[in-house]
């Protein structure tokens, strides 16, 4: 921690922005990731024009000097060109928006500093976004461009099994501990042992290896998603999710972390463990199991209950830190794992 020494008697900081025309640049655009990208640098095209920003020191309470770079890759001279930059809701900048005169040729660039205003660091896991937006004439034509940064205090869970909150799964002679629908009800290990799933078994899905989880029956062996951050280390084309959902409306985003700082987003979702067509919210069938295990014990022979996968696509050139699950507790994970 270290002291706001510019912060004012009303909480704005009191000092001033600069902004500076840089040497010709060498820096390229971003490629397009198949995932919805937060990248930093933020770039459609080859030839769009990059906003790149620098690291935050989140270790508040202080003010923080932050770096925002624009990078002329279009065909013509960049006029007219204004900066803004923004963190979390409530965090002070000065100035907000910088304008720079003259023009910038292809590949050169100006570089916009700003201060802003860090508070004390909240206990446990947090995600920061900070987002720069250049506005400009000429360039690559487009009139504006955007890139954002993430940065995180705090450390994910270290594998999903570290956030498993459900039991899910009882053996049929002990079907109490159960409440995997919030009705009291789980699956029947033996029924899901007759499909195939036993406790550290391993489970193809839509290219990717994953594991059933090894715990006793009667124990927490899924996760209730929450918004929980995993710890996650690989490269590959996609995330791979391995669940089901409670009532029809088991969807959401999940978040990607790189270790360059960029992000990316997708949705997916998975179909009611019972009832719901098998590939509703575009899921693939895993394993069916008969019947389930209620309060009283086992019953509903005859009706399927599912076990489902779904995919994300990822940015196959970029190291994956960890990933954020969505904020509903109808989908419930089992694994997840990265495929190629």
């Amino acid at each position: 921690m270290r002291p706001a020494g510019l912060i004012g008697s009303l909480g704005t900081v009191l000092v001033a922005g600069a902004l500076a025309l840089l040497p010709i640049s060498t820096a390229t655009a971003a490629p397009t990731a198949p995932v919805a990208s937060t990248a930093n640098p933020a770039a459609a095209t080859a030839t769009a024009t990059a906003v790149t920003i620098s690291p935050v020191d989140l270790d508040g309470p202080a003010v923080s000097t932050v770096k925002v770079t624009v990078t002329n890759a279009g065909p013509e001279r960049m006029r007219s060109l204004k900066v803004s930059f923004g963190g979390p809701v409530g965090w002070a900048v000065q100035p907000s928006v910088l304008q720079v005169d003259g023009s910038l040729a292809k590949g050169a660039s100006a570089e916009a500093t700003f201060r802003i205003q860090v508070p004390e660091r909240r206990p446990g896991f947090t995600v920061r976004t900070f987002t720069a937006t250049a506005t400009y004439r000429g360039g690559d034509g487009a009139g504006s461009a955007t890139g954002t940064r993430t940065q995180h205090s705090g450390t994910p869970l270290a594998n999903l099994a570290a956030a498993y909150n459900n039991v899910g799964v009882t053996d049929e002679s002990d079907t109490k501990p159960g409440d995997y629908d919030g009705g009291g009800n789980s699956f029947s290990a033996q029924k899901l042992a007759d499909a195939g799933l036993r406790p550290g078994g391993t489970v193809n899905a839509l290219g990717a290896e994953l594991r059933w989880p090894n715990v006793p029956s009667g124990t927490r062996n899924n996760v209730s998603a929450a918004g929980q951050a995993i710890a996650l280390s690989g490269k590959g084309g996609k995330l791979v999710f391995l669940g089901s959902g409670v009532t029809s409306g088991a969807s959401g985003t999940a978040t990607v972390y790189y270790t360059d700082g960029t992000s990316g987003i997708g949705s997916f979702g998975f179909p009611n463990w019972s009832f719901d067509p098998a590939n509703a919210h575009g899921a693939t069938l895993v394993a069916s199991s008969d019947g389930r295990n209620r309060p009283d014990g086992y019953g509903n022979a005859g009706i399927a209950y599912r076990v489902f996968a779904h995919s994300i696509p990822l940015d196959p050139t970029k190291q994956v830190e960890f990933v954020v699950l969505p904020g509903n507790g109808n989908i419930h994970l089992f694994d997840l794992a990265i495929a190629s």
